[in-house]
């Protein structure tokens, strides 16, 4: 056995991992839809029989003289096959809806795991290429797949039955003609094995090729791009890319088609002869006055049907087989192991926090990078003070955020709260002691007063903890002058729904995170969409939200970082200067040089704004 083919097979153990997580989903409908399938795989073959024993008496009755009195023999047989196609059509309907309503429960049941499972991997899981494939694949064909898994299932057990009274039926002619019907479907069978694998591997190679025109499909059609495409004319460029792609992953596709259809044509011819012989050897038993001619009838049904059903049973066995391969993603991902989890010994988390924040020696980089984002990194933030981290982009500065949050767990080094390691604080425990303002604030689309109390959804605030919360955060006159107020739909994506600016969303993500009544307030570039009157005013409501929390202001304006009770500068995932506003202008140190630049540059744009001239000297500060 080849390599390929023994890597293939181990698949099949996700079958049973499988037929146990439908069962979970829907036991009683998959109770009901197994019944129905052993009615559908008997019914055929009752059909057949009756059919059959209607032709031989049918034959014995025709030479006999008289009216139509003479076939009332036969009416029984007549009204059994009348009865077995209704009740067939009864079952087929029944089976349907039986089908449907347990294909729903299913898809929301594997939907379900692979959601959890999204949200409790790693961080780090989407920041490498290799990982973004893995849940390409879980993710595209997770439901299809399982549902065409039970349906091959159901199908092997029906024709499985259906098959073996056919059998039945046939081995009173000779014990060689169900083995010449199983032997002439094993070339189709053999095609089948070998086309799902060839389909699987390219499939899986072509995956990063699929993602690609996944991301040119939503470069083309996705609103945040809309304005671009049409400034810079970027349209004709992602369509050429996009077709492109298409163009090769068709041909692939074409060639693979191509290869399997003369493969199946060959097993066709081969099965062809194998039938045409058979049957000629029935007609001549007739010929011989061996059968009669419901017998040649009943032979030729049952071994057409049979070889149909037959072919459809192998069909499924290698269905299951396909489906096995493609569901290895799935149960790889619902496997992936969290790695960034409480170490043992598991302590309580220090509320309130008494001393504050320190990290020793901290080392990290990111999975995938040879570059170090923090490289002996120190750092003590006391318990109720305000601290402002500034630095250039790529400092390390939001790294501290993400390490603090424990996304991450550093590669060397400790980060403590009150001198315990967050690595023994439970992971669920360490995040309620913290609110974050994300650099990038997430506009969902919800309702203003859903938008806001996602921040604490444990604490169920009421309609006032909301409002307060926009007040604190400057959101509140924003939201006031919506069509609905706090009941206006958020985005632009659902009817009726009311977009806001990049600073009105800012606002709203403030209100979110200050919602959450935690002890750590970490905010990455507060003011970052603000103009400078909107910017002046926040500060001096956020001085007043932050007073007696432990907060942390990650920030490239020097208008925001002056404000905070101590100013550290990072350069190359280290700080390099600490001090008071004050005492860092004294200093005459990176941060003056930058503070000096940022000022001369804001002078430049009020006196001449058309006029300005790129002498910032490499300032810490973006001038975006």
């Amino acid at each position: 056995m080849s390599t390929r083919l023994r890597k293939a097979l181990r698949q099949l153990v996700y079958l049973p991992r499988t037929l146990r997580l439908i069962w979970a989903a829907s036991p009683g409908w998959t109770t009901a839809w197994l019944l129905l399938l052993l009615l559908q795989g008997l019914l055929p073959v009752a059909s057949i029989y009756l059919t059959s024993q209607l032709i031989n008496q049918l034959v014995d009755l025709l030479p006999q003289p008289g009216s139509l009195e003479r076939f009332r023999p036969a009416a029984p047989l007549i009204g059994g096959i009348g009865l077995l196609f209704v009740l067939a059509r009864v079952v087929d309907n029944v089976s349907t809806w039986v089908r449907v309503a347990q294909s729903e429960l299913v898809y929301d049941r594997i939907s379900a795991l692979v959601h959890a499972q999204s949200v409790a991997v790693d961080l780090a899981f989407y920041e490498t290429p290799a990982h973004h494939d893995h849940l390409y694949r879980a993710r595209s064909d997770a439901g299809r797949r399982s549902l065409a898994l039970l349906d091959s299932c159901g199908e092997l057990l029906q024709n499985g039955v259906t098959m073996l009274a056919m059998v039945t039926i046939l081995v009173p002619y000779g014990v060689w003609v169900p083995i010449v019907l199983v032997f002439s479907t094993l070339p189709a069978f053999y095609v089948l094995l070998r086309t799902n694998q060839q389909h699987h591997d390219w499939w899986e190679r072509s995956t990063p090729a699929h993602r690609w025109t996944q991301y040119y499909e939503t470069m083309l059609t996705s609103p945040t791009t809309a304005a671009e495409l049409r400034l810079f004319k970027l349209g004709p460029h992602f369509q050429r890319a996009f077709q492109e792609t298409r163009r090769v992953l068709r041909g692939e596709r074409l060639a693979l088609a191509r290869q399997q259809a003369m493969a199946q044509l060959g097993a066709s011819a081969l099965t062809l002869l194998l039938v045409g012989g058979t049957l000629l050897w029935m007609v001549q038993q007739l010929l011989a006055g061996q059968v009669r001619l419901g017998d040649l009838t009943l032979f030729y049904q049952t071994f057409n049907w049979g070889h149909g059903v037959m072919h459809g049973l192998l069909s499924n066995v290698g269905q299951i087989f396909a489906n096995s391969l493609f569901l290895g993603h799935l149960y790889a991902f619902l496997d992936l192991k969290p790695r960034v989890s409480a170490e043992e010994p598991v302590m309580a988390a220090p509320v309130p926090l008494r001393e504050g924040i320190r990290f020793r020696g901290v080392s990290f980089r990111y999975p995938g990078s040879e570059r170090l984002a923090l490289r002996d990194f120190d750092l003590s933030v006391a318990a109720g003070t305000t601290v402002a981290i500034v630095g250039a982009n790529g400092a390390g500065k939001s790294t501290l955020l993400k390490l603090l949050c424990g996304f991450y767990h550093p590669d060397a080094g400790q980060i403590e709260l009150d001198g315990i390691d967050i690595r023994h604080i439970d992971i669920e425990q360490l995040r309620r002691m913290i609110t974050v303002l994300f650099q990038m604030p997430v506009g969902y689309h919800a309702t203003a007063a859903e938008n806001i109390a996602l921040g604490d959804l444990e604490a169920s605030p009421d309609t006032a903890a909301i409002e307060a919360a926009a007040r604190s955060a400057g959101a509140h006159e924003v939201i006031g002058k919506l069509p609905q107020g706090y009941q206006t739909l958020l985005g632009k994506a659902f009817a009726e729904g009311t977009d806001l600016s990049g600073g009105e969303w800012q606002r709203v993500a403030l209100a979110r995170a200050f919602l959450r009544a935690a002890q750590i307030v970490i905010l990455d570039e507060p003011t970052s969409f603000m103009d400078s009157w909107a910017e002046a005013e926040w500060l001096d409501r956020c001085q007043h939200l932050v007073a007696g929390r432990t907060a942390i202001i990650i920030t490239h304006r020097f208008t925001t970082a002056m404000r905070a009770d101590v100013i550290h500068v990072m350069a190359d995932g280290q700080i390099v200067e600490s001090g008071t506003h004050a005492e860092l202008l004294a200093k005459g140190g990176l941060y003056a040089q930058s503070w000096e630049a940022q000022m001369r540059a804001s002078l430049r744009q009020e006196l001449s704004p058309l006029q300005l001239e790129d002498d910032d000297g490499g300032a810490l500060v973006d001038r975006a």
